[in-house]
């Protein structure tokens, strides 16, 4: 099934629709929304970045299994676009060069402080707390209300 505005994701059997479904429920606050969407980037791009710091080929491998996880849930618009952001992702950490560590611890935290904030103001715990894939989840999440936003289907 694809999605769009007016199909809800609730009634999907896809795996990523359950998730996304799930995920939504501790994040339908517009604020935490709003948040969300620069939050979690941030925090995606500071991971890759703080496994860079400790070896590029350690990155290369998170950034791999991550994409094998996107592969399994068989969502074509989604797995395209996680793999951009991959690449974009690579290219900035790449960019950073020998400050790729600090600023990266920087990001993360910072990110990760927002991300508190905006649970907070949602008055929920983030989803990762019951099941560590939907830290996975979440970048789905963001893209998928993107691609609302534009009218893609997925």
């Amino acid at each position: 099934m694809t999605h769009t505005a007016a199909a809800p994701l609730e009634s999907s059997d896809r795996k990523v629709d359950r998730l996304l479904a799930h995920y939504e429920e501790s994040h339908r606050n517009p604020t935490n929304e709003l948040i969300h969407f620069v939050a979690i980037p941030a925090i995606m791009l500071s991971i890759v970045g703080l496994l860079f710091a400790i070896h590029p080929w350690v990155a290369y491998v998170f950034v791999a299994a991550s994409l094998v996880y996107y592969v399994l849930l068989r969502a074509p618009a989604f797995l395209v676009a996680m793999l951009v952001l991959t690449a974009l992702a690579l290219v900035l950490v790449h960019a950073m060069g020998g400050l790729v560590l600090p600023v990266s611890a920087a990001i993360f935290v910072v990110a990760w402080i927002f991300q508190f904030v905006g649970h907070k103001i949602e008055g929920k715990k983030p989803s990762f707390f019951e099941d560590i894939q939907y830290l996975w989840v979440g970048p789905l999440f963001v893209l998928s209300k993107l691609f609302l936003r534009l009218g893609i289907r997925w």
